[in-house]
């Protein structure tokens, strides 16, 4: 399916053309055909030979109603532009054609409507000149003449080739914004609006704001569907407890898929400065805004209340006052904060060189979130080679350097090392679930805390050496005092080597290599439970001056327990870790 949107100063045929296509009428309200004039949205539908459904969204002309006006042409990526042949470039004309220009609408065509009142050359050539002007340049041109029906076989014709141009992904997260929100006795709450792209299919659950909810009906152009893709006109059944918040300018998205964002950086689009407090028109909604320049091109914009912005997004604003129109692309939805003097115009340079993919949002915020990208609308891959990924973090590589010398520094200022949870605070780490990517030389992680490895010397290195390769393959013969005198491995050495990772000490004099318990652990296990200190003993291959501690150990470390038989039974992993 396709969907269009008229445009046009009151009065000149909109209504009248969007008829003579679809043999529908638009106007809806009986206040309409009363006063001959559109003034809230209308909806057509038709078939088009090669193109298949094409959607009409009929806006009215009249300036009274501009604000309904720019919501029906806020989600349609096509519009078709009506001027009248036997009235000068009029008002609203001008109005409508700066609205589609600042939401950047680029897919169209001109209709010159009443060529048989009028020579529609003049008129044609007007809207010619206004039109290359703006986002819709080069667009065709068409006359016709909506009483006879001339020309509107090439008016078909130019509208399916407009339309054959322009295309969305299916797969695309969704992002509906309502225009029409009403109830319907026993389906409960309806929602109609124009769904650009990704696929809407019923037994969905869809966002708004915090709450959610449920597609359990769903129909196209008047048809009832199981699925429809974008772009589309849709209708959603939600049911009885759809949220009472729900109205025109709603917004149902993808769960997960976007934040609602209250500050987004943006690049203005037009002449003027832009007032200090504009209305912000995106979709079929409106939302009052502050504005902070930041240098002539671009403009910090607080929002009044939130909405599911991305980078990217095309939005366009608007002056109450004279109603003057701007555009402005989203250029970060998630922008930094501008508390120190001087940071708007050192923003502005910033904005200027923006790159909105991973590379340059790492470059920019050093860390940040997998699921944060997606909802900004960043894939995050292929990952810079240079980056670390660690869960759902990506860090640049810049970043990686910077955190590693600060915990290089927050641990050799701590004589007994850090806990991982101590150093990522001392460093302001985001979440201690990084830590490990910042290990490296002379940084380790012994027995559970970070440490800096310090040069040993040269005895205590040899004797550490002798040790591994003695317990290498008998991991559970702990040397006795003797050859610990022999090794030169006093009570103090054996203390702070056990302190700094390099042996495990179990007290009374045993001393094992670093993860002796871990095997321990996993050789008790194996065994059938509960079991006797004798058990444990011959399966570790030891004597009982060994395994006497090493068992006090596993179960000070609650990864064993003892029965009041003297028996033990080995916890599993989840109950060993809590």
């Amino acid at each position: 399916m396709h969907v269009v949107a008229t445009a046009g100063h009151v009065d000149h045929g909109k209504s009248t053309l969007v008829s003579a296509l679809t043999g529908q009428d638009p106007d809806r309200l009986d206040e309409e055909h009363r006063r001959g004039l559109s003034i809230e949205l209308g909806y057509c539908w038709t078939d088009l030979d090669g193109i298949g459904d094409v959607a009409f969204v009929d806006v009215p002309g009249h300036e009274r109603f501009l604000s309904t006006t720019l919501a029906g042409l806020g989600p349609v990526p096509v519009a078709m532009l009506v001027v009248a042949a036997d009235d000068p470039w009029m008002p609203q004309a001008a109005e409508h054609l700066a609205a589609l220009d600042a939401f950047g609408v680029r897919h169209g065509l001109v209709v010159v409507s009443r060529s048989d009142l009028a020579d529609p050359a003049a008129a044609l050539g007007k809207a010619r000149a206004e039109v290359d002007r703006t986002s819709l340049a080069g667009c065709p041109a068409v006359v016709v003449s909506g009483r006879t029906g001339a020309g509107l076989e090439e008016l078909r014709a130019e509208l399916v080739g407009v339309l054959a141009g322009v295309t969305a992904d299916p797969s695309s997260d969704v992002r509906l914004w309502a225009d029409r929100v009403f109830r319907v006795a026993g389906a409960g709450t309806v929602v109609t609006g124009t769904l650009p792209a990704g696929t809407v299919r019923v037994g969905d659950e869809l966002a708004f704001g915090e709450e959610s909810v449920r597609v359990r009906g769903l129909e196209s152009l008047g048809r009832p569907a199981e699925e429809v893709s974008g772009p589309a006109r849709v209708a959603l059944r939600l049911g009885g407890r759809a949220p009472s918040a729900l109205g025109r300018g709603s917004a149902l998205v993808t769960p997960g898929a976007y934040a609602e964002v209250t500050e987004v950086d943006v690049r203005l689009h037009g002449e003027g400065r832009v007032p200090e407090t504009p209305l912000l028109h995106v979709g079929s909604t409106r939302v009052a805004v502050r504005a902070r320049a930041l240098g002539d091109r671009y403009a910090r914009l607080r929002l009044g209340s939130p909405l599911p912005l991305r980078h990217g997004d095309r939005v366009a604003l608007r002056d109450p006052g004279s109603r003057h129109l701007w555009g402005a692309d989203v250029l970060d939805a998630a922008p930094p904060g501008l508390g120190r003097r001087g940071a708007a115009r050192a923003r502005a340079v910033e904005l200027a060189g923006l790159r909105s993919d991973v590379a340059g949002e790492l470059d920019r915020r050093g860390a940040v979130r997998r699921s944060l990208l997606r909802r900004l609308g960043v894939d995050a891959d292929p990952v810079p080679p240079e980056a670390a990924s660690v869960g759902d973090w990506l860090v640049s590589g810049q970043q990686l350097a910077v955190w590693r010398k600060a915990l290089h520094s927050a641990v050799s200022g701590a004589p007994d090392g850090l806990s991982p949870e101590a150093a990522a605070r001392a460093i302001g780490l985001p979440d201690r679930g990084l830590i490990p990517v910042l290990v490296a030389e002379p940084v380790s992680m012994r027995a559970g805390r970070l440490v800096v490895d310090q040069a040993l010397p040269e005895p205590v290195r040899h004797a550490l050496e002798t040790l591994h390769s003695e317990l290498r393959d008998d991991p559970f013969r702990a040397p006795d005092a003797d050859r610990l005198v022999v090794l030169g491995l006093d009570r103090g050495t054996v203390g702070r080597l056990a302190r700094d990772g390099h042996l495990l000490a179990l007290g009374d004099g045993v001393v094992l290599l670093p993860g002796a318990d871990d095997t321990a652990y996993d050789v008790l296990g194996a065994l059938p439970q509960p079991f006797t200190t004798s058990q444990a003993r011959q399966a570790l291959g030891t004597s009982r001056r060994v395994v006497l501690p090493l068992l006090a150990h596993l179960d000070r470390a609650g990864r064993t327990v003892r029965l009041p038989d003297d028996t033990r039974r080995v916890l599993p992993r989840q109950t060993a870790a809590s």
